[in-house]
């Protein structure tokens, strides 16, 4: 029922991101994600719906080709299966939220 970011461990993912899993169920999930400066998170897709929120920093998202920048307090939407990346512009953290939960995030 409740998480705590210190007991969060981060896991590195692309070289300048790290991220830590803060809550979940079967249903959904919430992750920290933190990047430097330049950082990129690669192009992917995935079934999950995914929602970001900026909690620090700037970014440009490009989903399904479309390219926009987004600062902290705004959010970005990208539907199931979707295509999607990021550049870290001013070093920052999103917050990820994924339904369902990411079982390879798990592993």
């Amino acid at each position: 029922m409740f998480g705590y970011n210190k007991d969060a461990r981060p896991t590195p993912c692309e070289p300048g991101v790290t991220r830590r899993i803060l809550t979940y169920s079967d249903n959904l999930m919430m992750c920290e994600i933190t990047f430097e400066k330049g950082a990129q998170g690669n192009f992917h897709s995935h079934v999950h719906e995914q929602i970001t929120y900026i909690a620090e920093g700037s970014f440009s998202f490009t989903i399904d080709g479309e390219t926009k920048v987004v600062n902290k307090g705004d959010s970005v939407y990208m539907p199931s299966n979707a295509e999607h990346g990021v550049t870290c512009l001013e070093a920052g953290k999103l917050v990820d939220v994924f339904s369902p939960k990411r079982e390879d995030f798990l592993k």
